[in-house]
């Protein structure tokens, strides 16, 4: 579409001069290239430039039309042409705006609020009781190393392991490993010893903070911290450095948690390639070169391979669940407006989501204690409580499961065997973790998912995208992230989307209300259910939650996902919490 309205331009150009107005053509082209086209301009709207003033010709505007889907007369394109052209009109709005240099970090007045009206937060119970093991310190240090954060935390307590000894452990580990899982973009290195000295000091002198103190973790590389890179997994800031502190590390921090590593993410958070190549899932031992899917990358292969206690990501649509499912980690993407995104890089300010990858369940439900609620900095944020009490009684729980994700069996496909096997399996594993959820003494309720489209609306998370990374669309340095490493989709993806009429993204949204309201009567009568809706619920800003149910022939993992009500966070971690008290694949190591 792009490579179109560039070739429209010069038609308008060569037009424009045969009309006597003398342009210079290589200034036009220049022109055009330098102004870009904002998301408010009908696509392919063209500018040409008349001496010092931007021209738009009827013609083009006609064109520009008909890409959008709008019938226009010859009259009316005359006259949107010369609003367009004249001076102050739209095209030196346009001009103004792109030469204010918003960049990634400005935020949108524009808020969204996934609650429709007479939605009732939860109320605060003020309990928050985490389980208290009863743990020894292991004979290894690999044992050690995946011991998850519930463990580690009452070692740490009792002084049987300092946080500096678990420190040094894992950035040890993320040495050793790293070459194969390419999960790591920068050591934090002296930061991570000297906090971690400070919480053996405070431990000592009995100022225990809580279950995160000493516990080393990763970052996905989107989060700023003070002199250390952020690079958004992307060659083009693969130097930058952000002088602030995003609110997730500061609240991290503030727990006494030691920041040992900022981890990979695919090139603007897509997919698991990055500048520095492809980050690795740690289970596939036949098969090395299988990625760990993104966009999330380097915090589920590194909490998978046991290099740091827990993790934090991103998702916006997938990037929380599906590393979490390759890497066999238990991801948490929180409801939207949960966790603040301040410091982080935007993709898409009304889906943006932060949220833990760990090892357990309840370690998800420690980590998102931490980082939970307003920071007076993030507009979306909304003031909801968060409690944990890992006693709870499971069996209160009002489970929904699709009686059409559970029925017939899948039948032979002759012109794809291994898909079908793959399936099979599939519905297996499934059917084998509903008969431990019944074992639990959870009632299950059969329910219908009705039917819901997202593809007319999906251009909402891009289009975004687009006004978020302007500067770098219209840049130079823009093309080089479509070659290798990166292969980035955004390059194509970010420059057609620059093209989207603002009326088409104020209706996508429109129609993102609608599908609120459908979804929302999903929960008539259940707390949660079992599976997912992965593209419905990143528009809704539902909350998913994505453990181990058991592993394939291959030996890779499969992943079991609860979705749960609007800050439905405790009942969706406490089934969670429940299924792995009752099985242990979450703690099975992979092949390193």
């Amino acid at each position: 579409m792009l490579g179109a309205a560039a070739g429209l331009a010069e038609k308008g150009a060569s037009m424009q001069e045969t009309d006597g107005l003398a342009l210079n053509r290589r200034r036009f082209i220049e022109y055009f290239s330098t102004l870009g086209l904002g998301a408010t301009l009908l696509p392919g709207a063209l500018l040409a430039r008349a001496q010092d003033a931007p021209i738009v010709i009827s013609t083009m505007v006609g064109e520009a039309a008909r890409v959008a889907g709008i019938a226009l007369g010859a009259d009316a394109e005359k006259r949107i042409a010369e609003d367009l052209s004249r001076k102050g009109g739209l095209l030196d709005g346009y001009r103004t705006l792109r030469g204010m240099k918003l960049g990634n970090d400005t935020p949108s007045a524009l808020v969204f609020n996934p609650l429709l009206p007479g939605f009732r937060l939860p109320l605060a119970r003020g309990v928050f009781k985490p389980s208290r093991p009863k743990v020894a310190r292991p004979k290894t240090e690999e044992d050690l190393a995946f011991l998850p954060v519930t463990h580690l935390a009452r070692l740490i307590q009792s002084r049987a392991v300092s946080s500096t000894e678990l420190t040094k452990l894992y950035l040890a580990r993320l040495k050793k490993h790293d070459p194969d899982l390419r999960c790591v973009v920068t050591l934090t290195e002296e930061l991570a010893l000297k906090q971690a000295a400070k919480a053996d000091e405070e431990i000592k002198a009995g100022k225990y903070r809580g279950p995160l103190h000493g516990i080393p973790w990763g970052a996905k590389d989107l989060l700023a911290v003070k002199g250390y890179k952020t690079t958004f997994g992307a060659s083009p800031y693969k130097d930058q450095t952000i002088d602030l502190d995003a609110t997730v590390f500061t609240r991290l921090t503030e727990a006494g948690a030691v920041l040992v590593a900022k981890l990979t993410m695919g090139a603007l958070a897509m997919g698991d390639r990055w500048f520095g190549g492809q980050t690795k899932s740690p289970w596939d031992e036949k098969n090395p070169s299988t990625g760990s899917s993104g966009s999330s990358a380097g915090p589920a292969s590194a909490t998978a391979a046991g290099l740091v206690g827990f993790a934090i990501g991103s998702e916006t649509r997938g990037s929380i669940m599906s590393p979490s499912a390759r890497c066999g980690v238990t991801g948490l993407r929180p409801t939207f407006g949960r966790v603040s995104r301040y410091g982080a890089m935007a993709l898409s300010w009304t889906m943006d989501k932060l949220g833990p990858l760990c090892r357990s369940a309840e370690d998800c439900a420690l980590v998102l204690k931490t980082i939970n609620g307003p920071d007076g900095r993030d507009n979306h944020v909304i003031d909801a409580p968060f409690d944990w009490d890992a006693g709870r009684d499971v069996r209160r729980l009002r489970v929904g499961y699709v009686k059409a994700d559970h029925g017939s069996a899948v039948p032979d496909d002759p012109r794809n065997p291994a898909r079908a096997e793959r399936q099979r399996q599939a519905r297996k594993t499934a059917a084998e973790a509903l008969q431990v959820i019944r074992s639990l003494g959870v009632t299950l309720i059969p329910i219908e998912m009705p039917k819901m489209d997202t593809a007319p609306i999906d251009f909402v998370l891009t289009t975004e995208a687009s006004a978020a990374f302007d500067e770098l669309v219209l840049s130079d340095r823009f093309d080089g992230m479509s070659a290798e490493p990166e292969r980035s989709g955004w390059v194509g993806s970010l420059r057609l989307h620059q093209l989207v009429p603002a009326v088409a993204y104020i209706q996508a949204n429109r129609a993102r209300y609608r599908l609120m309201e459908t979804f929302a009567g999903v929960f008539s009568g259940i707390d949660l259910f079992i599976g997912s809706q992965l593209g419905v619920t990143n528009l809704t800003g539902h909350p998913e939650i994505s453990l181990v149910p058991g592993f394939n022939a291959q030996g890779q993992p499969a992943s079991l996902r609860f979705t749960g009500r609007l800050f439905g966070e405790e009942d969706i971690l406490l089934l969670a919490h429940a299924f792995q008290l009752a099985t242990d694949f979450h703690l099975r190591r992979p092949p390193l």
